[in-house]
């Protein structure tokens, strides 16, 4: 043999031994890393891939003992780590056959924001950006931004890193999230982690497990309707190259003829998208779900407006989706209610106040006051995050004398021509913003809704129409962009709402 070859012989050894070895090398997911926040005083999971059956020892800087575990046959591990009260930087080792060091790690609090844009609203788009991106200096705020991608199937990882909060570092960073993480982080003086993940324009169903679509009768729709389409997409691709082929023509013909020519035929999209029933879910919830967090803020249901009776049930669905997989018991889970807008109907509201009275440790910020009825991405995103967190402190941290919320509305009572209105969430008592209280509608049974008079009186409000003699509902800012002045003396904003169960446009729409 050569000295050539035999050189060559001994390369490839070596390269097989190396591969050998890399393959058996511990690796973490992505949201597993340096600066990470983990959920302080409790039993936080880490977790990853090593060869079957090595022998995995994990090392917190904050005790003396070490977790030991053992890599499953198909390569998986995790661990269950006891976390201090905030508190760090720490670090973390993890020992297989090779050795991480996690370093600047943080022991807070955690939370994870997702929906669709007004989640996914960037801090350099809000209202005063250069002002708050200046200012922007906290270290102990992390930030893990998920990449935004589909998949058909759940995902084990994904491709970010956690940061420091910093002026470089905020500016493309989720606006609601960030005004939030900041509320708690002053309020709180903790380290705090945001888990931004969201995706403009998707729909609920994209952000929910497909077995939990398909299992509920108002719900498999949305799974069929995808798999038809998925089916007649090479059949729609044929028939658009026939028409790609007949517009080439087209243009020739209009050359030729000195006229102007027509414009390119649109394709059929491409089934797997945005849209995509739990596409989301598989890839930007899923990788997640090891992850220890203390709640989540939500902002969505533009998308799902014109089907607001079917979100009465996929609402809700998606959250117990989320709290099950997530497996950490109900926790808090608190969403915006779509702003005024002139596109959008007020059934969406309607079915978000649903959930809210119905889904326990939910938590709902009414913003019929900060939005902007010409755009549906309105920029004062700073009132939204502070909101959010005013449901936090109150109901996770305790702090009771927060108030959290709004008037909400809770039951009737007719009085004759009247009716009288109680609520939840008075606080100090109910104020009528600039003068007399508007937007309130009442009508008889099976009778247009008519406008009325309404006054407060005490913690209750009264509602009127001298035309109206036998009165049997009350609607409140029961408008697309509906922005009445009903508030409690905290300076929050009643939700709207309806006292009648008539059908509603999008009853039946599926």
């Amino acid at each position: 043999m050569t000295k050539l070859k035999s050189f060559g012989v001994i390369s490839l050894c070596v390269l097989l031994i190396v591969t050998a070895l890399a393959s058996g090398d511990v690796k973490l997911p992505a949201v597993i890393g340096d600066n990470m926040v983990l959920q302080q005083n409790t039993s936080a999971s880490l977790w990853g891939w090593a060869d079957a059956g090595e022998r995995i020892i994990v090392k917190a800087s904050w005790h003396d003992d070490a977790v030991k575990t053992k890599a499953s046959q198909d390569g998986r591990w995790l661990v269950k780590v006891s976390t201090p009260k905030a508190s760090g930087p720490h670090t973390i080792t993890i020992e297989g056959n090779n050795t991480i060091e996690l370093k600047n790690v943080m022991s807070g609090e955690v939370w994870a924001c997702s929906g669709q844009s007004n989640m996914q609203w960037t801090v350099s788009n809000s209202n005063h950006a250069e002002e708050a991106i200046a200012a922007a200096k906290y270290p102990n705020i992390r930030l893990f931004y998920v990449p935004r991608t589909v998949a058909l199937d759940p995902q084990d990882d994904c491709k970010a890193d956690w940061e420091e909060c910093s002026p470089e570092t905020i500016p493309e960073f989720s606006a609601v999230a960030y005004f939030f993480g900041r509320t708690l982080h002053r309020e709180l003086r903790v380290p705090i982690g945001l888990i931004h993940t969201s995706w403009g324009g998707t729909p609920a169903e994209s952000w929910t497990r497909r077995e939990i679509l398909e299992s509920n009768d108002k719900l498999a729709p949305i799974v069929e309707r995808f798999e038809k389409y998925q089916a007649d997409y090479p059949r729609l691709l044929e028939e658009h190259k026939t028409k790609l082929e007949e517009w080439n023509v087209a243009i020739e013909r209009a050359k030729a003829d000195g006229k102007e020519q027509p414009k390119e035929p649109r394709g059929p999209a491409n089934p797997v998208n945005a849209w995509t029933p739990s596409g989301l879910y598989n890839a930007m919830i899923a990788p997640l779900l090891n992850y220890t967090i203390q709640g989540a803020i939500w902002y969505q249901g533009e998308s799902n407006a014109g089907r607001a009776y079917q979100y009465q049930t996929l609402f809700p669905a998606m959250i117990k989706n989320w709290r099950a997989d997530w497996n950490l018991g109900d926790f808090p889970f608190y969403f915006v209610q779509i702003a005024p807008y002139k596109g959008q109907i007020p059934e969406i509201r309607e079915a978000q106040l649903i959930a809210f009275k119905n889904v326990p440790n939910c938590g709902m910020v009414v913003t019929t006051d900060i939005g902007n009825v010409n755009d549906i991405h309105p920029r004062n995103k700073q009132d939204v995050g502070k909101r959010l967190a005013l449901w936090a402190l109150a109901k996770t941290y305790g702090e009771n004398t927060v108030v959290c919320s709004g008037p909400i509305y809770r039951a009737k009572r007719i009085e004759g021509n009247r009716i009288r209105l109680y609520f939840d969430y008075v606080g100090w008592g109910l104020l009528a913003d600039g003068g007399e209280l508007t937007h309130f509608t009442i009508a008889e049974k099976d009778k247009d809704f008519v406008p009325a008079k309404a006054v407060i009186e005490g913690s209750t409000i009264v509602v009127s129409n001298p035309g109206v003699a036998n009165p049997a509902d009350v609607r409140f800012g029961w408008e697309n962009s509906a922005e009445p002045n009903l508030f409690n003396k905290e300076g929050l904003p009643a939700s709207p709402f309806r006292t009648d169960d008539r059908k509603n446009v999008t009853f039946g729409n599926y």
